[in-house]
C-alpha cells in the first residue's frame, strides 16, 4: 500500500518517505529528493510558484534511481 493512514505511521515508527536533498533554485522554485523507504526509489519533487510535480529520477541511462535500503535506516 502506497498510502498508509497516519496511525499506522506511527505504530510503525517508521516515515515511507525521507528527503534526500532539498535544493533552491533562483528565479525558479525548490526542487527536492526524497527516497521511498520501502522501495528505495528516488523521485524528483519541484515547486514553482504555487504548482509542482513529482517523478521517479532517472540516471543518463534512463534507469530508475534505486538507493539501497540498508542505507536508508
Amino acid at each position: 500500500m502506497l498510502f498508509k493512514k497516519k496511525a499506522e505511521v506511527d505504530v510503525e515508527g517508521t516515515k515511507r518517505f525521507v528527503v534526500k536533498l532539498t535544493e533552491q533554485l533562483p528565479e525558479l522554485g525548490q526542487v527536492t529528493i526524497l527516497v521511498d523507504t520501502a522501495t528505495g526509489v528516488n523521485y524528483i519533487q519541484t515547486w514553482v510558484g504555487t504548482s509542482g510535480g513529482i517523478t521517479p529520477l532517472v540516471d543518463a541511462n534512463g534507469d530508475v534511481v534505486v538507493d539501497e535500503l540498508s542505507r536508508l535506516t
